[in-house]
């Protein structure tokens, strides 16, 4: 799990966004964004977490082959994303995200290590 807030304070700064949202996007089906406390204990318990909820070794079709042209055995880590979700909205005030002081923007790794790419969208105001 890393860390992509201070990146994405970045971006908004080097934009001019004085105000408005910051749309953040997956583009892969395993891997998810979410905003919780970015502080390793936590993420240990997220992890586990998802592992109890979504078993890598429970029966799923799409990994097995006479049902699935996936040959990743991966169906775990997408399920896992869709819990997590691939998608988030963060508003934008005097030019920095306006996030709570514990929160992060955390872009969840799910069946890598692997090069992974989000897309941001950036919608208001700019500095004058």
């Amino acid at each position: 799990m890393i860390n992509i807030t201070k990146d994405l304070n970045e971006v908004v700064r080097k934009h001019g966004l004085k105000a408005g949202f910051v749309l953040v996007q997956s583009l892969h089906t395993a891997t998810a964004v979410f905003i919780n406390e970015f502080q390793q204990a936590l993420l240990d318990d997220i992890k586990s977490f998802l592992e109890r909820l979504v078993g890598r070794i429970d029966y799923w079709r799409h990994n097995d082959p006479k049902l699935s042209e996936c040959n990743r055995q991966n169906a775990d880590s997408h399920l896992r994303a869709m819990l997590l979700g691939h998608t988030l909205s963060v508003p934008v005030r005097g030019g920095e995200l306006a996030l709570g002081y514990w929160q992060s923007i955390i872009l969840a790794e799910l069946d890598g290590p692997r090069d992974r790419s989000i897309q941001v969208q950036m919608l208001g105001v700019q500095e004058e």
